[in-house]
């Protein structure tokens, strides 16, 4: 599969980098094909403007910015997302990348993706009891799989987190990498946490 793996931290230098180069080198011994789209390093403008706004009253053309990212995820039958859980959801850049990329007509509206699958990849720092507590990770699932994914018509979505993402112990730290190439190897065997 050629899998678009979207990349969200404001460092390349982080723990977040780290597991999406164990992901996509899982990927590739896997015989995938996979393109690192790195939203702070191209400069991705997340602030919807009146360019990108969805028109209800018909199909329109979008900024040069974001027809170019519509571009890209065509080229693509998979997505994979690479991003540090921050206040129990995506960050601020992941989220305005999908407000504006995943738009209406092309996502969702008379039309919807055509990606088979979308694993999206958080790097938490509580523990699995921690987000568990409160059923912050049943929120976490339901928006991403259900309130995203299977909006825009992508049935096959799965969240898995990683936790303890602080734990400075470098076991801990290279359990989290194994963990993410796993993931990237066994990415043909994601199935859907929530139709």
């Amino acid at each position: 599969m050629k899998v678009l793996t979207v990349v969200s931290h404001p460092r390349a230098d982080s723990l977040t980098f780290a597991v999406a180069n164990k992901f996509t080198q899982g990927l590739t011994d896997a015989g995938h094909e996979t393109e690192v789209l790195d939203l702070h390093r191209i400069g991705f403008n997340p602030v919807l403007g009146p360019a990108d706004e969805p028109d209800w009253s018909s199909i329109k053309t979008f900024s040069p910015e974001v027809e170019t990212e519509i571009a890209r995820m065509k080229k693509h039958d998979a997505l994979a997302f690479v991003f540090p859980v921050w206040w129990f959801s995506v960050p601020a850049m992941l989220k305005g990348y999908i407000d504006r990329v995943w738009n209406k007509d092309f996502a969702y509206g008379s039309n919807k993706l055509h990606h088979r699958q979308v694993l999206w990849l958080g790097l938490a720092a509580d523990t699995k009891e921690g987000l568990a507590k409160r059923q912050y990770d049943n929120m976490i699932y339901h928006h991403l799989n259900v309130g995203i994914a299977n909006y825009c018509g992508i049935s096959n979505s799965k969240v898995e987190l990683l936790y303890n993402t602080l734990d400075p112990n470098p076991e801990v730290q290279e359990q989290l990498l194994e963990q993410a190439y796993q993931l990237g190897l066994n990415y043909n065997n994601t199935i859907a946490d929530i139709v």
